[in-house]
């Protein structure tokens, strides 16, 4: 977030880097073609239940267990090996999201503690916190240097300052940066990509951008893959104005890409109700 310079409100600083105006409205125009679609105004809960299901499935992906949409659908038990836990955990944290919202802009850290907790499903000491300085962090697929945690706790805290003090900043612009900073600081001991990516479904709702939760981000950040993710994420980290923009704009796209899987899915239910 350094390229905000000394703004009072430094995310909405970001919405003026170049293309990021771009991202913003091609978002609000995806989003929009979903909410205007007809099957939403008579059976959006199953778009949202459909939606939440999928973007478990994308979050899990980007995690290491890459499994088959039917093969989430079909298993009810996630308690054997490291990937099915990851599943497991990534359709905990989705359900969990839209319990939080109300706690998202008086206390940003606590949902994080919670969410921590629920993806871990643990009551280990190091569950539930950020982490303490030489406590090791299990997230082998981000490797980029690992912030000490006296800087991740003073960037956590400075994040939470500005989710709280609001601003006009466009929902997505909050989204990447939330996204991002946690992906970039990796504060707990583990499940921090399914964390940060949950924290983001979490911004767009609240944000009401997308208040239904039906255009699961996280099923285009899977489609985008893996390489481009962590490309992305690497220009956030250099802090410098064209990779906190390309990050941004990568996280439109996978927003928009995740409204588009939603209306796919609209059209499917509308021919079968035809």
């Amino acid at each position: 977030m350094s390229t905000a310079g000394a703004s009072a409100d430094p995310l909405a600083a970001l919405g003026a880097l170049p293309g990021v105006a771009d991202s913003v409205e091609s978002v609000r125009k995806a989003v929009d073609r979903v909410y205007g679609h007809r099957v939403m105004r008579r059976r959006s809960n199953a778009i949202t239940s459909e939606a939440a299901l999928r973007g478990a499935r994308g979050s899990a992906a980007l995690s290491g267990a890459d499994w088959a949409l039917e093969e989430v659908r079909r298993r009810s038990d996630f308690s054997g090996d490291d990937e099915a836990r990851t599943v497991g955990a990534a359709l905990r944290l989705t359900a969990e999201a839209g319990q939080l919202l109300s706690i998202w802009r008086q206390s940003p850290l606590r949902v994080l503690a919670r969410l921590h907790l629920v993806a871990a499903a643990d009551k280990a000491d190091q569950v539930g916190r950020p982490r303490k300085e030489g406590e090791p962090v299990d997230e082998p697929l981000v490797g980029l240097p690992l912030p000490s945690a006296t800087e991740t706790h003073g960037r956590l805290d400075g994040l939470a300052g500005l989710i709280i003090a609001g601003g006009s900043a466009p929902a997505l612009v909050t989204a990447a940066v939330v996204h991002g900073e946690l992906l970039a600081l990796r504060p707990f001991t583990s499940h921090n990509g399914l964390i940060a990516r949950t924290a983001e479904r979490i911004v767009l709702i609240g944000s009401g951008l997308d208040p239904k939760s039906v255009c699961a981000a996280e099923v285009g950040h899977a489609e985008l893959g893996r390489d481009a993710y962590l490309e992305a994420l690497g220009g956030y980290v250099s802090g410098t104005p064209d990779g906190v923009a390309a990050w941004i704009a990568h996280c439109g796209r996978a927003v928009e890409l995740g409204a588009r899987e939603s209306m796919a899915v609209c059209e499917a239910l509308q021919r079968g109700a035809a």
